[in-house]
Parts: C-alpha cells; sequence; structure tokens
C-alpha cells in the first residue's frame, strides 16, 4: 500500500497562497465593509487573539502531531529529508479545519462579527506561516528577522526536538524548546 503524500505540484502547491490570500483579503473586505461600528473594537481583538491563537496552533501542530503522532510523523519526515520538496497540508483539509474548528465555535460563542474576526486572525497567520516557511527553504533572507527565523529553523532540521515555532520563538522559549 502506498502512503499517503503531502507533496504537491507547483500549480496545487502555489494555489494554496493564492487561496489563503484571498480569503485574507475577503475577510478583511466583509468586516471593514460590513461589520457595525460598535462591533469593531471587539472584532480588532477578535483579530489579534486569531493571530495569538495561531501561532500557538502552529507551535504544537509542529511539536505534537508532526513530530509525534503516526502518519503525521512520517509524512513531516519527508519534509526533513527533502527541505525543498513541496511539501505542505492540502488547501482542502486545512480549509476544512479553519471552519470546524475556528469559524463555527468562534461564530457560535461570540456572533458572526467576532466569529469572522477570529477566523481572519487564524487564516492571516496561517498564511504568513506558509509563506514565512517557504522563504526559509527558498528564498536568500533579505532581513535580520528572516535570517533569524531561517537560522533557527535549520538548526530545527538538524535537531528536530527544538526550535518548532517557524513564525515566532515565542511558544519556543514558554515550552522550553528554544536553542
Amino acid at each position: 500500500m502506498k502512503a499517503v503524500s503531502i507533496e504537491h505540484s507547483k500549480v496545487v502547491y502555489f494555489a494554496d497562497f493564492a487561496f489563503y490570500f484571498a480569503a485574507v483579503v475577503l475577510l478583511l473586505g466583509i468586516l471593514a465593509r460590513f461589520a457595525p461600528r460598535q462591533a469593531l473594537p471587539g472584532v480588532v481583538l477578535a483579530v489579534i487573539g486569531g493571530v495569538v491563537c495561531w501561532s500557538l496552533v502552529e507551535y504544537l501542530m509542529h511539536r505534537v502531531i508532526f513530530h509525534g503522532i503516526e502518519p503525521f510523523q512520517r509524512m513531516h519526515g519527508e519534509h526533513h529529508q527533502r527541505p525543498q520538496a513541496l511539501i505542505a497540508t492540502p488547501t482542502a483539509l486545512s480549509a476544512v479545519f479553519i471552519l470546524l474548528l475556528v469559524w463555527l465555535p468562534a461564530t457560535l460563542l461570540g456572533g458572526v462579527w467576532l466569529g469572522l474576526g477570529a477566523t481572519l486572525g487564524m487564516t492571516a497567520g496561517y498564511f504568513a506561516y506558509g509563506l514565512v516557511h517557504h522563504a526559509m527553504h527558498h528564498w536568500r533572507p533579505r532581513g535580520a528577522w528572516m535570517r533569524q527565523r531561517k537560522r533557527l529553523h535549520a538548526l530545527h532540521h538538524h535537531a528536530a526536538q527544538q526550535n518548532y515555532g517557524v513564525t515566532t520563538s515565542l511558544w519556543d522559549h514558554v515550552f522550553r524548546s528554544y536553542q
């Protein structure tokens, strides 16, 4: 039986970036155009909360699931073996997770505007993660922040039990996995 692969063609791989860019622009446009003025402070907090929550989800998914649970560990191992391969979570899967685990509960708990705000924050975080991770493996870093992110990620690829954060080291410091 052939193992499931998360390696994609160039078209499928880059379509993920286009999809999430469009989702961020669409959510931002809906909120800017239709959210009531009195809801905007809460929406802004929901967006910020979504981004912060994304950073924790990014860390936990990478550390706990991709480095600890089969078959995800094996699939993620492909990325460690071939870091420039076009390996990513299928767009349909990530979109369904965002809808079911972010938008639906946030909307049920906080209403449509806070739900959309939290979804925008998580989606923007996921999009930023994808861009940063791609850049680490395919582009020459220009700024100090990106050079630092790339250096820490390279250390992770050589010692997989440290530096799980891609977009931030905050949670590596909190959970003592920073090196």
